[in-house]
C-alpha cells in the first residue's frame, strides 16, 4: 500500500496545476490531503470526482480555510470525520478512511493564525495525544498522515539553534512528539525507511524552497507499532507544484482493501 500525504494551497488550484495527474503517475493507493481552502459543494466535479480515486472531504465552518480530504483507490469500509473536540471538528481538521485492518487519517494541525493562538495549538496537540492513547486500545492498525505544523528533532530543520523560540519548534512542541513516539508508542514511519538529512517538507518562501534552504520537516506519517516492520520505503517529492509543502510518500508492505 502506497500512501501519500500532501498539504496543498487550496485543492482546486492544486488540481488545476495537475495534482490528479501526478497522483495517477505516483500510483498511490491512499492520498491524505490537507488545506483544501474550499467547501465540497463549492468545488467543480473535476475536483470532487477524480478519475482514479474515490474522494471524501471534510470542510471547515469558515470559508476559504482549512479542510481535509482522503482519496482512495478502493472503496473504504467506512469514513469518519472529526475527533469529537470543537477545535478539530469546526475547523475541518480530520478525516479517516477505514479498511479491513488499517485506518488511514488525514490531519491538519492548526498554525498560529487569525483563528488560533499558540495556546489553541498546544491544546489541539494535547487533545490529539489523548485520541492517540485511546486509539491504541483498538484492535486495528492506524496511520495518521498530515501537516503537524511542527518539527521534532534538530535534524528536522535548518538553523535549529535560532528556531528554539519559534512556534513549531518550541520545547513544549518537541516534548509532545517525544510523548507520541515514546510512551504513546507510535512510530515515525518516514524515519523507519529514510534516515537522510535535509529531508524537509516545508520552506518559508519559494526562493528558500528552490535553494533548499531554511526547510522544516512538518509533514509526517505516524503509525501504530504493529506497522513498524511493514514500512519498506519513504521519500519526498519536493517539486512543490501544489503549494509550499513537499509530498510525503511511504510504501507499506501490505494490501488492505
Amino acid at each position: 500500500m502506497r500512501i501519500i500525504s500532501l498539504h496543498v494551497d487550496g485543492i482546486q488550484q492544486a488540481v488545476e496545476n495537475g495534482l490528479y495527474e501526478w497522483l495517477e503517475s505516483a500510483d498511490a493507493d491512499v492520498v491524505a490531503i490537507q488545506n483544501l481552502k474550499a467547501k465540497e459543494y463549492q468545488l467543480p466535479d473535476s475536483v470532487v470526482y477524480p478519475k482514479q480515486f474515490n474522494a471524501y472531504f471534510f470542510d471547515a465552518e469558515a470559508d476559504g480555510y482549512s479542510g481535509v480530504a482522503v482519496l482512495t483507490k478502493h472503496i473504504p469500509k467506512a469514513i469518519m470525520t472529526g475527533l469529537a473536540f470543537t477545535q478539530c471538528d469546526l475547523q475541518g481538521r480530520y478525516i479517516q478512511a477505514d479498511f479491513d485492518h488499517v485506518s488511514v487519517g488525514s490531519i491538519l494541525f492548526p498554525s498560529v493564525d487569525q483563528y488560533n493562538t499558540l495556546e489553541d495549538k498546544l491544546a489541539f496537540q494535547q487533545a490529539f495525544l489523548d485520541h492517540l492513547h485511546k486509539t491504541r486500545r483498538r484492535r486495528r492498525e492506524f496511520i495518521f498522515c498530515g501537516n503537524f505544523e511542527a518539527a521534532h528533532k534538530t535534524v528536522d530543520l535548518d538553523n535549529w539553534q535560532q528556531q528554539q523560540n519559534t512556534p513549531g519548534f518550541l520545547p513544549e512542541e518537541r516534548a509532545w512528539f517525544d510523548q507520541v513516539f515514546g510512551p504513546a508508542g507510535y512510530v515515525d514511519a518516514f524515519r523507519e525507511a529514510n534516515f537522510g538529512e535535509n529531508q524537509h517538507t516545508w520552506w518559508p518562501d519559494a526562493d528558500s524552497a528552490r535553494r533548499k534552504l531554511n526547510g522544516w520537516r512538518k509533514d509526517y506519517q505516524i503509525c501504530t507499532p504493529g506497522i513498524r516492520q511493514l514500512v519498506v520505503d519513504a521519500k519526498l517529492d519536493t517539486s512543490l507544484r501544489f503549494g509550499d509543502h513537499a509530498a510525503v510518500l511511504v510504501e507499506y508492505e501490505f494490501d488492505d482493501e
